[in-house]
């Protein structure tokens, strides 16, 4: 006989043995970080298959348990559920049996949502459990095709968007058809753990990728003729102006899904058949990441740990953009924030609440801009200051004098390793003896790709591969990979999630003496590897040989210009 649905999982699973308490509580404590459900928080951690997860739960609820969902789907029940429904809770009307409605879900302890829908179908409803990435891909497939269905019928005739009224594109980006699209777009997105949304028109077609974990991957597109609709309710929800349509444009949307707070930064640009749009969207929901679940190797997490401590100087972080920068410093922030000391930030935008620290958001169209809102800054009598990032010679003046006068200062610059940083500076017009006596330290950082948990798989790695990683001719016959076969969990790709790899530069006598002497980066970075620093590239290797990234990831990320 099945358990009540109102027990939480945290009951069912302390009575079930599937988990050790210190795996239960270590997942409790996460998913209150992330703010992810337990069951998510279980599988990401790899104490659980998410088929086992479900089984379990199917067994001690007295439910069915089903697989290939897409098999059992009607398509003409869709229509009792509304798409915003589905997407929200995460349900999939299934069939009709008897009145009774069937609907998948992989949450059934979520009493409310099925309660909500019982009210909403106006009848009985019986869950059964299946892959929640299973269920994802069926809303977006099911629920697209039938909008593009309905709006073949819409009377939306193909015109240059150049060429219509301000009228017209209002009237089309209210067509209630338009705003479900873009909902479900945006929400799907969301579902989908993608960090960019891209819109983009071509002469026969208009594409929609999600770029999930660094990779851009290909969703349902709707047809080109409604391109300009939909920019124009993108831009409507961004409060931009739609009438704009030569010049581009930024934006912001805040909305609310399933109780976490989306931030999406919009930004659209003309091109040569319409409108191109890039939707970035920060989950403030998603709790700070602590120093050691960064993936800092073992040698450079203490040395880093150290060197945040510092009473002033500067702390720079560099990498390409999307390299996780701004989560690095965060989690330096939060490792030394106290009720002792004054922290103040100025981002563009604030990407996470730290909670005791003063946030400050860039407003370039107003003249606040990183170099006058950090001059000010330092009349506030701060400890700690952070820098979004240090763009130009004002910022890195100011920057560098308020680590002279006492102050502890973290900003990021776009260089390619850790030794480049330094001579950015020098490139900017700073003076080697002002770089030499503030920058304290330099951490260069890349994400790679996870190896999914679900379908990784041992595998031989060639010489020419091992080669390229930098791993020695005499210990490459021990040395074993692994890489992911491709799973409805990972969306086919082999890969799940993201973990850094790091370079970290102390600036000791050594390399202010080379600063001094204008010594090129290669030369100063030879030296410090000479010291025992780690590589970017030799990081990488060590995550290869533990099973966690693959050889293509990492050299996708990292040069071989190493020695």
């Amino acid at each position: 006989m099945g358990r009540p649905l109102g027990q939480s999982l945290q009951d069912l699973l302390a009575e079930s043995g599937l988990l050790t308490q210190e795996q239960l509580q270590h997942a409790l404590r996460e998913g209150e970080r992330t703010g992810d459900k337990l069951q998510t928080v279980i599988v990401r951690l790899g104490y659980a298959a998410e088929e086992q997860v479900l089984r379990f739960l199917a067994e001690r609820l007295g439910l069915q348990y089903v697989r290939d969902v897409e098999r059992l789907l009607n398509p003409e029940v869709l229509q009792k559920v509304p798409s915003e429904f589905a997407l929200r809770h995460q349900v999939l009307p299934l069939q009709q049996e008897n009145g009774v409605l069937v609907v998948a879900t992989a949450d059934p302890l979520n009493v409310s949502a099925l309660d909500d829908l019982r009210l909403l179908v106006g009848g009985e409803v019986r869950p059964v459990l299946a892959a929640a990435s299973e269920i994802s891909e069926a809303i977006e497939q099911f629920y697209m095709e039938r909008i593009f269905r309905d709006m073949a019928q819409l009377q939306v005739d193909e015109v240059a968007a150049e060429d219509l009224e301000v009228s017209d594109l209002q009237k089309m980006a209210s067509e209630a058809l338009v705003i479900k699209l873009v909902n479900l777009i945006m929400h799907q997105a969301i579902q989908d753990r993608a960090s960019d949304i891209h819109i983009e028109p071509f002469e026969t077609n208009t594409r929609v990728r999600y770029r999930i974990d660094g990779v851009l991957h290909d969703a349902s597109s709707p047809p080109r003729r409604l391109h300009a609709a939909i920019v124009s309710r993108v831009k409507i929800l961004a409060d931009m102006n739609i009438a704009e349509r030569r010049l581009p444009q930024d934006g912001r949307i805040r909305l609310r899904f399933s109780g976490r707070q989306i931030d999406m930064r919009v930004s659209t640009v003309p091109t040569l058949f319409g409108e191109g749009v890039v939707i970035r969207l920060l989950d403030k929901s998603i709790g700070l990441m602590a120093l050691e679940d960064l993936g800092m190797p073992p040698a450079t997490l203490p040395q880093f740990s150290s060197v945040i401590r510092k009473p002033h100087g500067i702390i720079l972080v560099t990498g390409p953009t999307g390299s996780g920068k701004t989560t690095t410093l965060y989690a330096a922030l939060s490792r030394i924030i106290s009720p002792e000391r004054k922290v103040i930030t100025i981002e563009d935008p604030v990407e996470y609440q730290l909670p005791g620290a003063i946030q400050i958001n860039v407003r370039p169209n107003i003249g606040l801009t990183f170099a006058t809102g950090l001059r000010h800054i330092v009349r506030q009598d701060p400890d700690i200051i952070m820098v979004g990032e240090i763009r130009d010679r004002e910022t890195a003046d100011i920057a560098i004098h308020a680590a002279l006068t006492g102050h502890l200062v973290f900003s990021t610059l776009h260089t390619n390793d850790s030794a480049g940083a330094v001579t950015r500076l020098l490139d900017m017009g700073i003076e080697p003896y002002l770089v030499a006596s503030s920058v304290i330290a330099v951490l260069a950082q890349r994400l790679v790709r996870v190896i999914c948990p679900d379908c990784r798989q041992p595998t031989t790695l060639e010489d020419e591969a091992l080669a390229e990683l930098g791993v020695e001719p005499e210990v490459r016959v021990g040395f074993s990979g692994w890489h992911g076969q491709g799973c409805e969990r990972c969306r086919s790709t082999g890969y799940l999630g993201r973990v850094g790899v790091f370079e970290l530069l102390p600036i000791n006598d050594e390399v202010r003496l080379q600063v001094l002497e204008k010594v090129a980066a290669s030369q100063i970075k030879q030296r410090a590897v000479g010291r025992g620093m780690q590589t970017l590239l030799a990081d990488g290797r060590d995550k290869v040989s533990q099973g966690r990234t693959t050889v293509e990831e990492v050299l996708h990320v990292c040069q071989r210009d190493e020695l």
